[in-house]
């Protein structure tokens, strides 16, 4: 039957009928004319019929192809054709249940796409498009305000209490921030075209926009409602856990007309806000505007530095205590930038905040790895230390390459050594302290620098594999003259001599504080009175002198 149309259906429909009705009147006794007569009334009475009811069963399967056609355009919510229901009624309702179900996945691949799972506030893109629709269609007069929210003390949240905990925080946030928004949207004479919206751009990061506002006095209210909200304590865990925000406000017009300039300006206030004590709200100004400036120009500038390798090295010497001969250098990052010579501290923050460290890190490597495999040729057989970024310890790769380095240059590792700051030193991984191990059996030391200006776990300074300590300048610098100085520095050589390492005090600017020190029992000097830094061919002069000159009144006696 697969083969027919539905007429062809019903005219088989119709002679089967006639015949049957032709045998029966037959076996009836009936004479063949009145049988024949019989048989062609039932047949066209049953193509009649059949005819009438397939046609109304095609209309109905028309009728839902064409439905079928609409929802592949997306159209899952009209209504399933009445014809289908009367012919059809199970093929309407497995439409109606799939087009239903179809549309509620929709909608959940939708929320997911737009919203935050865990505060069900609106993410980054969909804020961003609604954000960007209200500026579209606000008029040019109106004042609108956009604030960068970002809480203070939520990683320490994270880390005591698990992120479980923090994601409920979150939450919490999320409701405190939402209830500002509809006590806003909820004072009279507010149009519909003037409520906030409100989202979570990522991690602890909110953001809050009001399109059309009356005057910058209720912007300051706005602020004071969320430093406010967000300063109170929060049940969490059966405890009470206090966080505060800082909080960077940019306004439309005068920071800008679109989003982007918006969120450039409002993002830069807040981490002003942060860097000058947290805890408050910050305008966007044009002294922030030429700090941002200045940063992209630093980065393009760097970034230009990394291409044409405008990096050099120069030497620090470091001298034995007792003795005043040259034990190594500290080899110090420089700029040759087209304007002058810059030093680490014009850049290397900016470096680290765009990833740029990385790329200068690796530039870094093949020079030490070179320079150390000439000294090892030349006989000059002097550690050189080597300052390790916070970008850099996080990622045990760059011990590798530095090792994979040293061995493909044939530079002896225990000419090495390697600077970790005293926080980083607190805070590096298993895998990054395997990989400087790795480094150390090769033969290379482990210096720990500016110690005694973070948080010192001694259980921990114990476990690292370290051969060095640098004393931060602070504690040396008045050891000449105060009692008191003396009495610390002494302490904390002490303390570091008890740990199987050596003490080295930077910053010395005088022979005077070379004495005392020297006296006290540090091992090893350096700093402007010794030397300055200089590059590698005059170092290597120096490398020759038995004893320094300018320090020999230290060492007198």
């Amino acid at each position: 039957m697969h083969g027919f149309s539905l007429t062809s259906r019903a005219t088989l429909f119709a002679i089967c009928a006639g015949a049957a009705v032709f045998a029966v009147s037959l076996a009836a006794g009936a004479n063949l004319v009145g049988a024949l007569a019989a048989a062609n009334g039932c047949a066209m009475l049953c193509w009649a019929a059949g005819r009438q009811v397939f046609a109304s069963y095609a209309d109905s399967l028309d009728a839902a192809i064409q439905r079928l056609a609409r929802a592949t355009n997306g159209d899952l919510l009209s209504a399933i054709p009445p014809e289908v229901g009367r012919t059809a009624p199970a093929l309407a309702g497995a439409m109606d249940g799939l087009f239903r179900q179809l549309h509620g996945n929709f909608e959940h691949v939708h929320r997911l796409a737009m919203y935050d799972p865990v505060t069900a506030l609106p993410n980054r893109i969909s804020f961003q498009r609604s954000c960007e629709a209200m500026l579209a269609t606000g008029r040019p007069g109106d004042i609108s305000a956009l604030f960068f929210i970002d809480l203070d003390r939520f990683k320490a949240v994270n880390d005591t209490l698990g992120h479980a905990n923090g994601d409920v925080l979150l939450g919490m946030v999320a409701d405190r921030i939402r209830g500002i928004a509809d006590r806003h949207a909820a004072k009279p004479a507010k149009p519909a075209k003037a409520q906030p919206l409100t989202g979570r751009l990522a991690g602890d990061e909110f953001t809050m926009f009001f399109p059309a506002l009356t005057d910058t006095e209720e912007i300051e209210r706005i602020g004071r409602a969320i430093q406010h909200a967000l300063s109170q304590p929060f049940a969490l865990s059966d405890q009470e856990v206090r966080i505060g925000a800082s909080i960077g406000i940019a306004i439309r017009p005068q920071h800008g007309t679109d989003l982007n300039d918006l969120m450039r300006a409002a993002d830069a206030a807040m981490y002003h806000a942060k860097a000058t004590g947290r805890g408050h709200a910050e305008y966007f100004t044009d002294t922030l505007a030429t700090e941002i400036a200045a940063r992209a120009k630093l980065e393009s500038d760097l970034r230009e530095a990394t291409q044409k390798r405008q990096f050099s090295l120069v030497f620090q010497p470091q001298i034995s205590a007792q003795e005043g001969h040259i034990v190594g250098a500290e080899a110090l990052l420089r700029w040759q930038h087209p304007e002058g010579e810059r030093l680490p501290a014009a850049f290397i923050q900016r470096a680290e905040e765009t990833g740029l460290i990385v790329e200068i890190g690796e530039w870094v490597v093949e020079s030490v790895a070179a320079t150390i495999a000439r000294w090892a040729r030349l006989g000059i057989e002097k550690r050189m230390a080597v300052n390790i970024s916070p970008r850099q310890i996080d990622h045990a790769q760059f011990f590798r390459r530095l090792r994979a380095a040293m061995h493909n240059a044939q530079a002896p590792a225990a000419l090495l050594e390697l600077e970790l700051s005293e926080t980083l030193a607190m805070t590096c991984s298993d895998e990054v302290i395997a990989a400087i191990e790795a480094l150390r059996a090769d033969g290379a030391t482990i210096a720990i620098d500016d110690f005694g200006t973070g948080y010192s776990n001694l259980a921990r300074l114990r476990a690292l594999p370290i051969d060095r300590v640098k004393l931060d300048r602070s504690l040396i610098e008045n050891v000449a003259t105060h009692h008191e100085a003396r009495i610390i520095a002494q302490a904390v050589i002490s303390l570091i001599h008890g740990l199987n390492c050596e003490a080295v005090a930077e910053g010395i600017e005088s022979a005077a504080q070379a004495q005392v020190l020297r006296i006290i029992g540090c091992d090893v000097l350096q700093g402007y009175a010794v030397a300055r830094p200089m590059p590698e061919d005059i170092f290597l002069a120096w490398a020759q002198t038995p004893r320094m000159p300018l320090l020999s009144r230290a060492f007198a006696g």
